[in-house]
C-alpha cells in the first residue's frame, strides 16, 4: 500500500482565501508492506518510477520506519486519514493553544509558532534524522475566559 499524506491550509491571495492542499512529508511516499519479501520483490519497479531519487536509509541499506518515525508517519496515515483537514482548537486563560480535534492533536508539544490571523499553527517534525517544519490549519471555536473574580 502507497502513502502520500497531504494537508489543507488557507490561502490567502490578492485578498482572496483559498482552500489549498500540499504535502504533509514532501518528497515523502511512505510504503507498507506485510512482509520484508513483499517489499523487495517490488523494489526495483519502485525504483524505475520517474522521479524516483531513493530509499530510506540508502538504496543499499534500505532500512523500515520505527519507534517514533513510524508513530508520527502513523499520526498522519491511520488517525487522520489521507488529508489532514483543520484542526478544532481553542486558547486558554493563558493563551495556550488546547486543540479539540484534528490533525494537531497529540502534536501539541511540537508546536513552535502559532499566526491566529492565517489560523496556522508551524510544528517541527522530526523524521528519520532529519528535521522540518510544516504548517497545519487550524480554527478557533472559542476562548476560554478566566473564572476570577474581581
Amino acid at each position: 500500500m502507497l502513502y502520500f499524506p497531504k494537508r489543507k491550509l488557507n490561502i490567502r491571495k490578492a485578498g482572496k482565501i483559498n482552500l489549498s492542499t500540499s504535502a504533509i512529508f514532501p518528497g515523502y511516499i511512505f510504503i507498507e508492506s506485510a512482509t520484508n519479501d513483499d517489499f523487495f520483490e517490488h523494489q526495483l519497479e519502485i525504483k524505475r518510477i520517474d522521479g524516483f531519487y531513493r530509499f530510506l536509509k540508502s538504496n543499499k541499506d534500505i532500512t523500515p520506519l520505527t519507534d517514533n518515525d513510524l508513530q508520527l508517519v502513523l499520526h498522519f496515515i491511520k488517525t487522520i486519514g489521507a488529508v489532514a483537514n483543520v484542526s478544532k482548537v481553542y486558547f486558554n486563560e493563558n493563551s495556550r493553544i488546547v486543540v479539540i480535534d484534528g490533525p494537531l492533536s497529540g502534536l501539541e508539544g511540537n508546536i513552535i509558532k502559532i499566526d491566529k490571523r492565517k489560523g496556522r499553527a508551524k510544528i517541527k517534525l522530526d523524521l528519520f534524522d532529519d528535521s522540518f517544519t510544516v504548517d497545519l490549519a487550524f480554527e478557533i471555536i472559542n476562548s476560554v475566559k478566566s473564572d476570577k473574580k474581581t
